[in-house]
């Protein structure tokens, strides 16, 4: 007897006691060519089938088959949205080895791109239930440890420049660059950070650059009293070679290292966590667009897939299981008509739990908000974004620091801290060796924005009252709006 599963839930079902036994996906689909609207359900069945237990075609059920077993691990479709084509799929959580998100992955990412009657495929979001969240290490510092680390007594953004050219500087160029930019200013400026594509090249070999860089640090240290942090990057192809880079930056009395995890990949970033001397990881992001840019138009999962893709939010949450201290989001634009992506993964990476407090509910209009509209007699209340998010618990992760980054300058600063919070790295390359008035006056300009923000002013009115400072001259050549990098 030949026998195939049926993947399809009953309407109306939701998977029980989902965040201690089930692990949710949130996909999108785009039916090839040629294949009739009819056959949505079927094909978002096929992507649980071919994700879990099951295959092509019908198959013999023998009582050795492991049918009996296949019918209770198999993944259920549920939620269908036949409007978008967006559909969960819910994976009971023993159906993956605990912390192995290399093994998890090869499940939803694995087979089912190759699926002939699927043209685009995107997973907008995954819900992790506790056995899982609980299988992996998360941050060892987060933002309450960094913030212990540095001395912080109060909460501010924290604050940095990638050397511009991206590559260019002679080890001891950068270590000169990092004591103009330490000592610019008050002195209050935070940290330096190698560009993605600076490894270790003839002329700037990683290790004459985490000597030298690292020497500088603890000069300032000593001369200031105040704690610096250079993200030195230790990204290589082979971890051994990212354990040495790891261990000499602790030598050197370093608090950080860089690795690319997009490209180094999640067992590289898993073993790190694992082995670590110590050390802050700061998660760059660089590869990541060839995988989670989609060809559709974005957050709300409407229109036409492409192509097939997994979002960042969804990479976010894997990298915070993992272990990253904090991750690059990008950042946000100050014109935006609805949230844009940056808001939603810093939502996921630094929620507030506190109270069951949801992280997600910016995304969503409240009653309170309807109500508020209606008693100012308003005809229409505000818009439901209906952004694709599945929320998490976190349990014992702790939170992740967003890194904004990618055309900020000092203009933008209450823009971007507007949007994420106080707890944020703000990094600005061009937008401080590009000041007028050289790399100086560019963190000059930076930290007067920054106490702007501080005393609840915006950088506009900092501007006006103090027409002769570094922001002014910032401003007066950049704006008030983030720059778009095409």
């Amino acid at each position: 007897m030949a026998v195939q599963l049926d993947y399809l839930a009953p309407t109306g079902w939701q998977p029980p006691e989902s965040d201690e036994k089930y692990l949710i996906v949130l996909f999108k689909l785009q039916l090839a060519p040629g294949v009739g609207e009819n056959m949505f359900p079927q094909a978002a069945a096929s992507v649980a089938a071919e994700s879990s237990t099951g295959t092509w075609t019908k198959v013999e059920s023998r009582p050795d088959s492991g049918m009996a077993r296949a019918e209770d691990y198999k993944a259920i479709v549920f939620d269908l949205n036949l409007q978008d084509h967006m559909f969960k799929v819910a994976y009971r959580v023993d159906l993956f080895e605990p912390g192995n998100m290399s093994g998890f992955l090869a499940g939803p990412v694995g087979n089912i791109a190759g699926m002939k009657m699927i043209q685009g495929l995107r997973i907008f979001d995954i819900r992790f239930p506790r056995p899982f969240v609980e299988s992996f290490p998360g941050p060892q510092f987060g933002i309450d440890g960094l913030r212990k680390l540095l001395g912080h007594h109060d909460k501010k953004p924290i604050m940095g420049t990638v050397p511009k050219p991206k590559v260019g500087r002679t080890a001891e160029e950068q270590a000169v660059l990092a004591r103009r930019i330490w000592l610019a200013g008050d002195g209050s400026y935070d940290f330096i950070k190698d560009d993605e594509n600076l490894t270790s090249l003839p002329f700037n070999k990683f290790e004459d650059r985490c000597r030298a860089v690292h020497a500088v640090q603890q000069e300032i240290e000593a001369r200031t009293g105040q704690k610096k942090l250079y993200l030195c990057n230790i990204t290589h192809s082979d971890i051994e070679v990212m354990k040495q880079r790891a261990e000499l930056i602790a030598q050197e009395g370093g608090r950080v290292m860089m690795i690319d995890v997009v490209t180094t990949g999640f067992a590289s970033l898993h073993s790190m966590r694992l082995n670590n001397p110590g050390l802050f990881i700061h998660a760059h992001r660089a590869m990541h667009g060839f995988i989670t840019r989609e060809s559709g138009p974005g957050l709300r999962g409407q229109g036409s897939l492409w192509g097939f893709s997994v979002s960042m939010l969804a990479l976010a949450k894997i990298y915070r299981l993992l272990g990253v201290d904090s991750l690059h989001i990008g950042s946000p634009k100050s014109k935006m008509q609805d949230y844009g992506e940056s808001e939603l993964i810093d939502a996921a990476m630094n929620p507030d739990e506190v109270n069951g407090y949801d992280p997600y509910s910016q995304f969503h209009i409240t009653k309170e908000e309807v109500n508020t509209a209606a008693a100012l007699g308003q005809n229409e209340t505000p818009a439901q974004p209906q952004l694709n998010t599945l929320g998490q618990k976190w349990y014992n992760i702790k939170p992740v620091w967003s890194v904004a980054s990618g055309g900020l300058h000092p203009g933008v600063l209450d823009i971007v801290v507007q949007k994420l919070g106080l707890d944020i790295f703000i990094q600005l390359g061009g937008g401080v060796l590009g000041h007028p008035g050289g790399a100086e006056k560019g963190v000059e300009a930076a930290i007067e924005a920054r106490q702007a923000i501080m005393a609840g002013m915006s950088i506009k009115d900092y501007v006006a009252k103090n027409p002769s400072s570094a922001l002014a001259e910032a401003v007066k050549l950049w704006g008030t709006e983030p720059k778009i990098v095409y």
